[in-house]
């Protein structure tokens, strides 16, 4: 996460030499991209003062999944996973607040604090006891500090490539640098910045469609996402990982691109040598988001631990 809002503040700096006041990028009208994007499954239900976009399909007697999105990203996401998995499971997926549909949490608290207690508010509401919870990248980082405060409501856990150890410039305990020109973001969103952005996130770069690049920018100037995204990224304070996930006891696995170029594989065995109970698959010739990049290929690892 990290490199790719260093690479979008760089973008941004570029912007702002070269552009001008013409540059200015403003939010599409809620209406017309719910019109868009929140056709059925998707609905809107309230939890804990929050207007969630949610999606929650497949069997109600299933076994549950909870799908939480990476940084920037949106439901639409899993959309290829969930659709695989929804004969079998009840699969619910949602936008994060601060990011797509959902929109900015009206508390402006955008802690994984807050979050988990939006997911505990969310399992109450549907009835759900205990479920299985996959993360991508940030939702990653969500996913196993939620199963570490609430062990006994996860059944499983799925990190893709998650995000939750320092990297260079980032100390733990401490709130996370915002610089000065990624508080341009709110008023200036180039489409080519962003697609720029996205391409890191995959290892063939031809599998990121245009309709994705379309969708990702249209929920990026969904109102006010881009203020929240920069309110996010000035809370976020990494705890020392190792005490949280050394007590995870359920089943993990963890999957991870060999080409990701956003949190590289090696960063696996950090988890590897925490976890009490997981298990590695990496993913040749795969990026940042296998979910995406290669739906069909990378659902294989993951039903199979499913089902066990």
């Amino acid at each position: 996460m990290r490199r790719a809002m260093t690479i979008i503040a760089v973008l941004l700096g570029l912007v702002l030499l070269g552009g001008g006041y013409w540059l200015y990028t403003p939010d599409k009208p809620r209406r017309a991209l719910e019109a868009t994007y929140a056709a059925p499954p998707s609905a809107f239900v309230e939890i804990a003062g929050v207007r969630l976009h949610l999606r929650d399909t497949g069997p109600r007697d299933a076994p549950a999944i909870i799908m939480l999105h990476g940084f920037g990203a949106s439901l639409h996401t899993w959309e290829d996973w969930a659709a695989l998995l929804e004969p079998n499971y009840r699969v619910i997926r949602m936008d994060l607040p601060g990011f797509g549909l959902t929109g900015a949490d009206p508390t402006g608290d955008y802690t994984d604090a807050r979050s988990i207690a939006l997911l505990v508010a969310l399992l109450d509401r549907l009835g759900l006891p205990r479920a299985t919870f996959i993360g991508s990248s940030m939702g990653g980082r969500i996913a196993w500090a939620f199963a570490a405060a609430h062990p006994d409501r996860v059944a499983k856990l799925v990190l893709v490539s998650p995000d939750g150890f320092a990297g260079p410039g980032v100390e733990y305990g401490k709130p996370q640098k915002v610089s000065a020109l990624m508080h341009v973001l709110p008023y200036t969103m180039p489409r080519s910045m962003l697609r720029a952005n996205l391409a890191i996130a995959y290892a063939d770069q031809a599998r990121l469609t245009e309709a994705t690049v379309q969708r990702t920018y249209d929920m990026m100037l969904a109102s006010g996402v881009r203020s929240a995204i920069v309110a996010r990224m000035g809370q976020v304070v990494l705890p020392d990982p190792l005490p949280l996930l050394r007590r995870l006891n359920m089943p993990t696995l963890l999957l991870w691109g060999d080409k990701d170029g956003m949190i590289p594989v090696s960063n696996a065995q950090d988890y590897l040598a925490a976890l009490p109970n997981a298990t590695l698959v990496v993913l040749p010739g795969i990026g940042h988001v296998p979910q995406e990049e290669a739906p069909q290929e990378t659902i294989i690892p993951l039903r199979d631990f499913l089902a066990r």
